[in-house]
């Protein structure tokens, strides 16, 4: 069986990384979508099915920005802040089958400076 897009391909692994990457109450996952545009951060708690944190670069304050490394790291500082308030501390990372390179990469790099652990 072929891939027929990109996209398909990333699907794929999405879910062969979902099999393991599950977050719950103590640990949620910090789940991140990339694309051409915009990127997007969150935190959920898998058992209830609830996000208790999200962050953006479609936000007022990041939108006339254009999606960079350094966009995607505002994203992730501003996500971490937003964990810590709701009592997060641990977070499991879920790159949502795109590489751990770049804008990705960023965002994790500055939720872990701004005090999430991984």
């Amino acid at each position: 069986m072929s891939i027929k897009s990109r996209t398909q391909a990333r699907h794929r692994r999405h879910r062969r990384v979902r099999k393991s990457v599950i977050g719950d109450l103590q640990r949620p996952r910090l789940a991140v979508f990339r694309s051409n545009r915009y990127i997007y951060g969150q935190v959920i708690d898998d058992n209830k099915g609830h996000t208790l944190a999200a962050a953006s670069s479609q936000e007022a304050a990041l939108r006339e920005r254009s999606l960079s490394v350094a966009t995607a790291a505002e994203v992730g500082k501003l996500l971490a802040e937003r964990a810590k308030a709701a009592g997060v501390e641990s977070v499991v990372f879920d790159r949502g089958g795109f590489a751990y390179h770049g804008r990705i990469k960023a965002l994790a790099e500055a939720a872990r400076e701004a005090g999430l652990d991984f």
